[in-house]
């Protein structure tokens, strides 16, 4: 599966460059992340509780940062182990860009993979909830961004429907 997207960040790119950095912005903004904890400068250990179809799993993985190019972007290598559900692993590549003082372009290209049951639903049921999962971390990131002006935020992610393909 790959999914790939642009967002309107409302704030300046060494704002969002910290944000993504934040083991505690991210946490809250992560749907169904229960725990993030930074292991070393480019390794962090998270707790995630998903519901996927009729799957309800709790995943444990590592992601690790590469290729980091302060502030403009990072390679994320993400894997997840969710018990008889399946497990997760793929990849990421952020890339911020400057669209004056106070916004940031993100893109994004996801490119995943699942196994186990997770497998076995389907691969529109996985894209559906992929993009879903996708839309709700950045209407939080934007949010954290804006000052909590949801609103806002919202707007501005508006134009970055996320492109999902299998």
């Amino acid at each position: 599966m790959e999914i790939s997207g642009q967002q309107l960040v409302p704030a300046s790119q060494a704002e969002t460059w910290k944000a993504l950095n934040d083991t505690e912005i991210l946490k809250q903004c992560i749907p169904g992340c229960e725990s993030m904890e930074q292991l070393s400068d480019a390794q962090y250990q998270l707790t995630i509780r998903a519901r996927i179809g009729p799957v309800n799993a709790k995943f444990k993985g590592l992601m690790t940062l590469q290729d980091v190019n302060e502030p403009h972007g990072y390679k994320l290598v993400f894997e997840g182990q969710g018990g008889v559900a399946g497990f997760a692993k793929g990849e990421a590549a952020v890339n911020l860009a400057s669209e004056g003082e106070a916004s940031t372009r993100l893109s994004y290209i996801v490119k995943a993979m699942v196994g186990g049951k997770l497998a076995q639903l389907g691969a529109r049921l996985i894209d559906g909830v992929a993009r879903k999962l996708s839309n709700e971390f950045f209407t939080k990131f934007n949010a954290a961004m804006s000052g909590g002006k949801e609103k806002e935020a919202a707007n501005a992610g508006a134009d970055a429907e996320p492109d999902v393909k299998t």
